[in-house]
């Protein structure tokens, strides 16, 4: 795909202020919603395990962690129907508002429920209930939160502003991993188990309340003001999106994103637990994991714009393409540095795969995923791709990681062959996708 060489429409002192304002709301939004869904991740490799099933041996116990982590994502879908059908009837704006809201009440929920040793089995039951809450809720975030900086944007700089959603995932994450890190330095092993992992999950009313203050400020896209103004907006968006002529993008766009979702489950999710697990072959100190995974995420933060600025260059689909390549190259060795059990060689893959060759990529998800879909439809498209496909995708992927490796006694050579059969497929998808140009969004 080529980026327009039309001239962007001028932009006066308030246009600027606006898509700057919308850029903002995009950014602080998703790093929060990510800082929540993730730091149950973080919370599962690290926590979940004993305190929410503890009379399970090491393995089962992660694999049950895992699972309930697996939960949120199959859940996503149905938050990513219903909100995006929401978010294409009545605007991106009031329905980000919702969607931090119920992510926000969740996780501080979490950081409030019993122990297993407290309520027995009502404890991991509870758990899961707030964990669907949280998928259903962040099933409705990304999409909004790309059309909220894409649709605000000129055509020139829609690469570059659909990376700055995905800039708050990677920030979302270090913080989450971050936060877990400060707290197990500044406390005993004892006690942040006891209550101190508790502290990140109500951190997050904190950073709610400052969010929604952010993203009301923001205003509606120009592109769906337009629509309504038009009478434009679709009655049936999930409807006509599984019709001629957009159900083959989002097929594609489903099977494009595997590999993506498999990458960052991998390095951002499984990789903590691979490193620090008393039955794997590393055992390294957990404290030191959070801090390389923390690094890997602020360096991906910091090259996503990059990646976006290459998309307005050479278009999100080659950008995209050519960084999933990257990644199927880099799992054999990457796992085989790990291998050599150092924190040293632990973090120069963790470097590699996660701060560099991920941002090189994901930084161009968001426009080219927007760039399949109609205004009308557009939201409920970027949901179903994204959410759908995050159940295999993303949510089962530590299960299979750990799963294949037992079945590997340990080595992961297993586990890489499945990482690049993700990438292989989706790099193909990614090739026979037609993306609109920017100019049309």
């Amino acid at each position: 795909m080529t980026v327009t060489d039309s001239p962007p429409p001028a932009q006066t002192a308030a246009d600027r202020s606006t898509v700057r304002t919308a850029l903002l709301a995009s950014l602080v939004g998703t790093t929060i919603e990510w800082y929540d869904f993730f730091l149950y991740a973080t919370a599962a490799s690290l926590v979940f395990n004993t305190t929410f099933f503890p009379d399970q041996s090491s393995l089962v116990g992660t694999l049950m962690a895992f699972a309930t982590f697996a939960v949120g994502f199959v859940v996503r879908p149905i938050g990513g129907f219903v909100f995006g059908h929401i978010g294409d009837r009545i605007g991106r704006k009031r329905t980000l508002a919702w969607t931090m809201f119920l992510m926000g009440g969740a996780t501080a929920l979490m950081g409030l429920l019993p122990t297993a040793a407290q309520i027995g089995v009502l404890a991991p039951i509870l758990l899961l209930a707030l964990r669907i809450v949280q998928g259903f809720a962040l099933g409705g975030e990304w999409a909004g939160a790309v059309l909220l900086a894409v649709e605000h944007s000129t055509p020139k700089r829609r690469g570059f502003a659909g990376s700055i959603p995905q800039v708050g995932l990677a920030l979302g994450l270090a913080l989450g991993t971050g936060v877990f890190a400060l707290l197990q330095t500044v406390m005993s092993a004892q006690a942040f188990l006891a209550y101190g992992w508790r502290i990140a999950f109500l951190f997050s009313v904190v950073l709610v309340v400052f969010g929604v203050v952010v993203r009301l400020k923001a205003a509606e896209t120009p592109a769906f003001v337009e629509l309504k103004r038009d009478d434009e907006v679709a009655s049936r968006p999930l409807r006509e999106l599984f019709a001629p002529p957009t159900l083959r993008p989002t097929l594609l766009g489903m099977l494009s994103r595997w590999g993506e979702g498999a990458a960052f489950n991998t390095w951002g999710v499984f990789a903590i637990a691979y490193a620090t697990s008393p039955s794997g072959p590393l055992h390294l100190d957990k404290v030191d994991v959070l801090v390389v995974v923390t690094a890997a995420a602020l360096l991906m933060a910091a090259l996503l714009p990059v990646s976006g600025l290459l998309a307005d260059r050479f278009g999100p689909r080659p950008v995209y393409a050519v960084g999933i390549a990257a990644y199927a190259v880099a799992v054999f060795p990457v796992f085989a540095l790990f291998n050599t059990g150092t924190p040293g060689s632990f973090a120069i893959g963790i470097i590699i795969v996660f701060g560099i060759i991920h941002a090189g990529f994901y930084g161009a998800q968001g426009t080219l995923y927007a760039s399949l879909f109609p205004t009308r439809i557009r939201y409920t498209g970027l949901s179903t791709v994204y959410q759908l496909s995050g159940v295999y995708a993303s949510g089962l992927t530590p299960l299979i990681l750990t799963a294949l490796i037992a079945v590997g006694a340990g080595a992961p050579w297993l586990a890489c062959g499945y990482l690049v059969a993700t990438a292989v497929i989706s790099v193909v998808a990614t090739l026979l996708l037609k993306p609109r140009e920017l100019a049309d969004l």
